[in-house]
């Protein structure tokens, strides 16, 4: 039996004829593996059509005007890749019919939004596989919703069902012997067959899904980027790809800010140990990064990672005093409002929790201030040290503290839990950048060589077997 691989190609990396003819020819190149593609929609596609129906709900504008810069972007990439123009004609006729229904009634629901934004992975998945057969492979388009992806009603943010991974094993049964599956990510149905969406960037959380019902061999995620680096090139020019990193470590690195994967995205992959790969669709002779089970390193610290646009919300009582119940009542107004926290601080009369601001907190802060006293502070971000040995190396917190005091930059809150592998520290977002650099220079500069993973590379054939 050939071993399945689960290979996702993000929105870069399908954003424009020249990238899709790279990724079809990584896929081609890997046929001997039993590929299982899983694309995202063409870069910058999800905003337009989420602008579209934004737009529909203005009546001087008709549908087909909305969805022109959807259609041209797409005509476009078919045009230059020497397709047929009818390929995506019956999702951009459909498109065209939902956005006249959303201006018809003026109302834009969140099950209709996921509804909108679904049609990017649709006609990306057409265009993908049909580049794919004039090639030569044997390739065939697939909706994600075809193939058991059974979610929960959560628009926007949907979680998949305890029922979904032998549904997808029990679906891709019956796809041909020798078709290449291209199939979308990001998108699924809840019991009532409406469209959901599993969140912005879930397409990673697609792949990952896919791989642990079929039991892949490896899930690579290939995107713009040569890996896991030790900062966001962005802000540090000199970082580097780290070649190995564990399961928790990449774990942390996404839910804190890293932009590589998904935060979701290794759950799937650890609870069946399937070893995941990030790789650089264009530099596909790159080694990447690997994500295993464990790893055997030197270093103390992996990566820094950060998230700017934060809010700091402080809730202040006195009946927090001795008492039982009021940590409970707080935090079931964030599941009420369906607000993830990032960070929790307490002390005897505080609570003190970090959200990203993409959220709105306005009702939640109201309803909090029915039973505390509520401040929020805007302009803050967090920065986050990660490795396995931050949770066992003396001295190093010391360090990061006295980073910060020379250079005069204030810590308002920090968290670390037992036995983690993350330091995370909230500080004014004006100072980020300033912060994440010298951390940077500490751990991964001249002066802080990092010794290779040998052990790690040593055990990565040996790990990849199931648990």
């Amino acid at each position: 039996m050939v071993a399945v691989i689960v290979m996702k190609f993000g929105g870069t990396s399908v954003g424009s004829a020249g990238s899709i003819r790279e990724a079809v020819g990584i896929v081609n190149a890997s046929q001997s593996r039993a590929p299982f593609v899983v694309v995202s929609a063409l870069s910058g596609v999800t905003d337009l059509l989420l602008a579209s129906a934004s737009k529909a709900l203005d009546r001087s504008f008709s549908a087909k005007e909305v969805v022109r810069a959807v259609e041209e972007k797409h005509r476009s990439v078919i045009q230059n890749l020497g397709l047929g123009a009818g390929i995506i004609s019956e999702e951009l006729a459909e498109l065209e019919q939902v956005i006249f229904g959303i201006s018809l009634i003026k109302e834009l629901t969140p099950r209709t939004t996921d509804y909108v934004a679904s049609f990017g992975e649709l006609m990306s998945a057409k265009i993908v596989a049909a580049y794919a057969r004039k090639i030569g492979l044997n390739a065939m388009a697939f909706n994600a919703c075809d193939l058991g992806m059974v979610t929960d009603s959560n628009f926007g943010n949907a979680e998949i069902l305890p029922t979904t991974y032998q549904a997808i094993a029990a679906a891709a049964g019956n796809i041909p012997l020798g078709v290449v599956p291209v199939v979308t990510g990001f998108i699924g149905k809840n019991v009532n067959g409406e469209v959901t969406t599993l969140g912005r960037g879930g397409s990673d959380y697609s792949a990952a899904i896919f791989g642990a019902a079929l039991g892949a061999e490896e899930i690579q995620v290939w995107t713009d980027v040569d890996g896991v680096m030790t900062a966001d090139p962005g802000i540090v020019p000199n970082a580097r790809t780290v070649d190995v990193v564990s399961f928790e470590e990449a774990s942390e690195l996404a839910y804190f800010g890293a932009k590589v994967l998904h935060p979701k995205t290794i759950l799937p992959a650890l609870d069946k140990n399937i070893p995941v790969r990030v790789l650089n669709t264009f530099n596909p002779s790159g080694k990447g990064t690997l994500i295993l089970k464990s790893v055997m390193r030197k270093e103390h610290v992996t990566a820094i990672t950060s998230k700017s646009d934060i809010y700091v919300i402080n809730i202040n009582s006195a009946r927090m005093l001795l008492a039982f119940g009021f940590l409970h009542q707080v935090f079931k107004l964030f599941d009420e409002f369906r607000m993830p926290v990032d960070m929790i601080a307490t002390s005897e009369v505080n609570v003190t929790v970090t959200v990203e601001r993409k959220f709105d907190i306005s009702g939640l802060v109201e309803k909090l201030r029915e039973f505390a006293a509520v401040t929020v502070l805007s302009d803050r971000a967090s920065v986050s040290i990660v490795g396995n040995g931050i949770r066992s190396t003396p001295g190093l917190g010391s360090k990061i503290f006295s980073i910060f005091g020379r250079l005069g930059i204030n810590v308002e809150m920090t968290t670390q839990s037992y036995d983690a592998v993350t330091e995370t520290l909230v500080i004014k977002e004006g100072r980020l950048k300033e912060a994440v650099r010298a951390l940077h220079d500490e751990f991964f500069g001249a002066q802080a060589v990092q010794a290779p993973v040998t052990a790690a590379a040593a055990k990565i054939k040996s790990d990849r077997l199931r648990a």
